[in-house]
């Protein structure tokens, strides 16, 4: 939905005739609306619910995509993308901590990091068929390849319907019968709340209280090793052909490239799903950065290097990314109790997105200004950010219930 853009970008910055300034604007529009939606979207799930809002971002999907079919400014591309980002801003709050809430503690870590491989994944089907569209479609092709994200909207929107509430957010407002019978509906005649955990009562804060609790510390982490999985990523994902042309991959090295890179960002968080538990949370996002970092390094250093070269380090980057993609569901969702967990995540989610859009509304003037190799060496330096705030902060809470792993007596 996000990275179908990098496939676009060339041909309708041609036809809309957008400078760099637009292209970035444009690339980071569905950041800045991921940024506004997680704000709001957090505080309303944790007020009203997490089904009542589960719908919306499919709709806000649907309609951002189809608009783009009848786009004539860069303007009006810009407040679809926006729309288009503002579902997705929602999508972390309501989806996590629904998803989060339902999960026995043996399945949590590796289903909520299954999340970011699907996301991977959807990245990799987009560009495949965006490219496909474009190599068919004509002159208006890079129109069909942004409405294209309608058709994911729509089945989002169907898959979802009959979801039930969350008995953890149900509990949290008293609601104990309704709370029951939604877990004889998904578990079984014999469960009930008798059966779920309780989050002792040091855990249970207002939304005013968090920063200024243990929480605040935590929300810092979140927000910092989130923000520096982001910008690099998006930065790649938005820009990836225009990145692989400065770094002298044209043609079918470019196009194919692109694919082949966003299919290892899948292996890589395949590989990380697989490690979350039996290397633990706080190893595998240090050991993450570390190498990733290094790899966007070795970008810089060899950005006038053979083709080959070039594809392999973009590929070891992907690939050590992994572990750092999956945990940004992970964390935010383990680390703060029902009654702010979705509130904190779009915290989360939103502040990131700030670093993202400006991250990549500056990628077009980075690499006309400063080149290629002091780019990479930028987007180096954000995921050193990264690694150094992980050995200072990031917790262990692999092996823990929810209970334990939101509580700040551990």
């Amino acid at each position: 939905m996000l990275s179908i853009i990098g496939v676009a970008i060339v041909q309708f910055s041609d036809y809309l005739k957008l400078d760099s300034f637009w292209q970035g604007l444009v690339a980071a529009s569905a950041m800045l609306g991921t940024f506004c939606s997680g704000f709001l979207g957090g505080w309303l799930t944790d007020k009203v619910g997490r089904r009542r809002l589960f719908f919306v971002g499919p709709v806000l999907f649907i309609v951002g995509s189809i608009g783009s079919l009848w786009v004539e400014s860069g303007v009006s591309l810009f407040i679809l993308r926006f729309l288009v980002g503002m579902g997705v801003g929602l999508e972390y709050p309501v989806a996590g901590s629904l998803l989060t809430e339902f999960l026995p503690q043996k399945n949590r870590g590796p289903r909520l990091a299954g999340l970011t491989i699907l996301w991977f994944v959807g990245a990799a089907l987009s560009y495949m068929v965006g490219n496909f569209i474009l190599a068919r479609g004509g002159v208006d092709a890079w129109r069909w390849v942004l409405a294209s994200g309608a058709v994911l909207g729509a089945l989002l929107f169907l898959v979802r319907i009959g979801t039930p509430e969350s008995p953890r957010w149900l509990v949290s407002k008293g609601r104990f019968n309704e709370a029951n019978r939604v877990i004889k509906q998904v578990y079984g005649p014999s469960f009930s709340v008798a059966n779920m955990p309780q989050e002792v009562s040091e855990t249970k804060v207002s939304l005013g209280d968090m920063l200024h609790s243990g929480y605040g510390k935590r929300m810092l982490f979140v927000i910092v090793f989130w923000t520096a999985a982001v910008v690099p990523m998006f930065a790649v994902y938005s820009f990836a052909p225009v990145v692989l042309e400065a770094l002298h991959l044209k043609g079918d090295w470019a196009s194919y490239g692109s694919v082949a890179i966003t299919l290892l960002f899948v292996v890589g968080c395949i590989v990380a799903t697989r490690l979350i538990d039996t290397m633990g949370r706080r190893p595998l996002v240090i050991h993450s950065f570390l190498w990733s970092s290094l790899a966007l390094l070795g970008l810089g250093v060899f950005s006038d290097g053979a083709e080959v070269a070039v594809l392999l380090l973009f590929g070891a980057y992907a690939l050590f990314i992994g572990g750092a993609q999956v945990l940004e569901l992970v964390y935010p969702n383990e680390l703060f109790p029902t009654e702010v967990r979705a509130f904190a995540v779009g915290i989360g989610s939103s502040m990131t997105r700030v670093g993202s859009a400006i991250g990549t509304w500056l990628v077009p003037m980075s690499l006309a200004s400063i080149g290629i190799g002091n780019t990479m060496y930028a987007a180096a330096g954000v995921s050193f950010v990264g690694l150094f705030v992980s050995l200072l902060l990031a917790p262990e809470t692999r092996g823990m219930s929810l209970e334990q792993a939101s509580s700040l007596k551990r």
